[in-house]
């Protein structure tokens, strides 16, 4: 167990300090209290290191909801908050958050805020969640708070499966196809190629590329699969960089025909959250700061830190997002009129509902667009595969009648 340096006042106003050994900071709190020492600050003296397992589950921000929610309504019904996560802890299914949510009553029952112990766990509850937390126990309307965060991740959630639906259906497709045709070309060409070979006529052209291509894919696979592995990872890595993920963010906004759709998700996501900080009491520059961190695109996070930089210096929000080229006309002229109305937070809000019905009719759309370019890019691609393979059987065929 970790060492922990403490210092504390005794009931005549003495100062102590020691060192205690502690599963947790509130562990340490509790026992000091039960000493009759009031303790001041709480510091770990070294680093606990604790070994987690590459398989191990993070908790659904589905789950996350639901908490949020049923911890609303208890508060809201006059239960003690402690009592309350305990009796969430109690019922919760899922190990790791039933563990985290025990970990997050002890710290409350130790003498903790909830933010404060929230902020323990910044994989589950992040930075949003636990700086709204931090104003509702600051304005004392705790589960108004929670309703509303219960409120935003739900729609968060809903908006990310419209994203995942309109993504999953065209790469499930094409990787079907490739598979497929990886399969024809290692294991059914080489055979229809020594059938050939022992009737010793001509192949026609178009079979002639498919059996050298075919040789080519058998001769180099063992090479070919580990280096498009290689060339994932380096993706991978250089988009883990500043300058590389801005560059691919910036080329994501662009696209012909996904490019639009990541721009209406972008604005739906930052009105809502936006909204959500506003409504709930968190200052606009701060609100602005965390809107920058949560909107999953480099490009936009940008604009909206340039913006924030401007709104300091005494200007409206709406001119510098104008000014970034980001955000479509309606949204710049809704804002401005929330601004001057003093309701901001209401139009946020209704922003981002016409943008999330926006993404739902775009979703539809694009699946509509894609689904006969596929049906062709099947159809070209197999098709082309399978009747270059029965060129010379009908060729043998027609020598034969």
């Amino acid at each position: 167990m970790p060492i922990y340096k403490w210092e504390g006042k005794t009931g005549k106003g003495v100062i102590k300090k020691g060192e205690m050994e502690g599963p947790n900071e509130a562990a340490i709190r509790i026992h000091l209290r039960q000493q009759n020492i009031v303790p001041i600050k709480i510091s770990s003296k070294g680093k606990e290191i604790r070994f987690s397992l590459p398989f191990a589950k993070k908790v659904k921000q589905r789950s996350v909801a639901v908490f949020t929610r049923q911890l609303a309504t208890m508060i809201d019904a006059g239960l003690p908050l402690v009592q309350s996560l305990e009796i969430l802890s109690a019922q919760q299914e899922h190990n790791i958050f039933k563990n985290i949510i025990r970990e997050i009553r002890e710290d409350v029952e130790g003498g903790s805020t909830f933010a404060g112990a929230l902020k323990k766990h910044p994989v589950t509850f992040d930075e949003l969640y636990t700086n709204l937390v931090v104003a509702g126990e600051e304005g004392g309307i705790l589960d108004t708070i929670l309703t509303r965060l219960a409120i935003y991740i739900e729609k968060s959630e809903a908006l990310k499966k419209k994203v995942k639906s309109a993504l999953i259906y065209p790469a499930t497709i094409v990787g079907v196809a490739v598979i497929v045709v990886a399969i024809l070309m290692i294991f059914v060409i080489p055979v229809f190629e020594n059938l050939f070979k022992s009737s010793g006529q001509t192949l026609p052209l178009p079979t002639l590329v498919v059996v050298t291509l075919s040789k080519l894919i058998k001769k180099y696979v063992v090479i070919f699969i580990p280096m498009m592995i290689l060339l994932l990872f380096l993706f991978r890595k250089y988009y883990r960089t500043q300058n590389g993920r801005a560059v691919v963010d910036r080329l994501l906004l662009k696209l012909p025909v996904f490019g639009p759709l990541f721009k209406k998700i972008a604005v739906a996501r930052f009105s809502r959250t936006l909204g959500t900080l506003v409504s709930s009491g968190v200052p606009i520059l701060d609100g602005l700061s965390i809107v920058s961190r949560t909107s999953g695109n480099k490009t936009i996070e940008a604009a909206i830190l340039n913006a924030r930089s401007s709104i300091r210096e005494g200007e409206t929000i709406a001119e510098p997002l104008s000014r970034s080229g980001i955000f479509p006309p309606m949204v710049i002229q809704m804002i401005s009129v929330g601004e001057s109305t003093g309701a901001l937070d209401s139009m946020l809000s209704k922003i981002a509902d016409f943008y999330e019905e926006e993404v739902d009719i775009a979703v539809a759309n694009l699946t509509s667009l894609l689904e006969p370019f596929l049906m062709i890019f099947l159809g070209v691609v197999i098709g082309g595969v399978v009747i270059s393979m029965y060129l010379p059987i009908f060729s043998m065929a027609s020598a034969v009648g």
